[in-house]
């Protein structure tokens, strides 16, 4: 256990989060996602878990200590429903109020069609794989930046 870090980031995914660099691409995915698979492609060459958290507590944790990125729209990233883009499922809707948190203001997520979320997750820093179950709970965070002391 560590003072000031959220005890459900365990050391692995700590260090990752350290590891990656401005601009870089994190994945959280629910269980159903192929992170085996897919996270053999990243920089980390293999999936890191957060196994027994849902999405959103998952995004809490990982958002207490990643900054996102603020020079770009895509920030942040949610899979679209198949068939149909537009409809924000209850997980997306929980970990967006996450987001909103941890940046202080509404900062919309943007949607990403399925395939194009998977070759997005291939090209990424890493793959969380969290306990997730409901359908749809996959999420794309760039990282950004923290500026130095004034």
């Amino acid at each position: 256990m560590l003072k000031g870090i959220d005890n459900r980031l365990n050391a692995e995914v700590l260090g990752c989060l350290r590891a990656m660099g401005h601009g870089d691409v994190l994945i959280l995915a629910d269980t159903n996602f192929p992170a085996e698979a897919v996270a053999r492609a990243t920089v980390t060459g293999r999936v890191l878990r957060m196994e027994n958290l849902t999405a959103a507590e998952a995004a809490k944790a990982i958002l207490s200590v990643l900054p996102l990125d603020t020079f770009v729209e895509d920030f942040a990233g949610r899979m679209e429903v198949v068939g149909a883009p537009d409809q924000v499922p209850a997980v997306q809707g929980e970990v967006q109020a996450e987001i909103d948190r941890a940046e202080g203001r509404p900062r919309p997520m943007v949607a990403v069609e399925r395939f194009a979320f998977y070759d997005l997750a291939r090209q990424s820093f890493a793959v969380i794989q969290t306990g997730e179950r409901r359908f749809y709970g996959c999420f794309m965070f760039r990282k950004g930046v923290i500026p130095p002391d004034a």
